[in-house]
């Protein structure tokens, strides 16, 4: 019975996680023009023929409103 449980709760999270990443997806043409994905801390170095793009803000960010949407679900 344990193990039942268990494999409905790890699907529960893919399909969860699954929805959230279509919803960034869609959203994120708006959400760019409020700036995210060129915050002050992400980090782009480029060259002529090479472009790297570390975005240590924006996760950072991203990473603070997932923590309260689940600290705020799990109350």
């Amino acid at each position: 019975m344990f193990k039942s449980q268990l494999d409905m709760d790890i699907s529960r999270i893919l399909i969860g996680l699954g929805l959230a990443l279509v919803a960034v997806g869609l959203l994120w043409p708006i959400l760019s023009r409020f700036g995210f994905g060129r915050l002050p801390g992400d980090i782009v170095i480029e060259r002529e023929s090479f472009r790297l793009y570390i975005p240590i803000a924006t996760s950072l960010v991203i990473s603070a409103a997932v923590s309260l949407l689940f600290w705020l679900f799990r109350r």
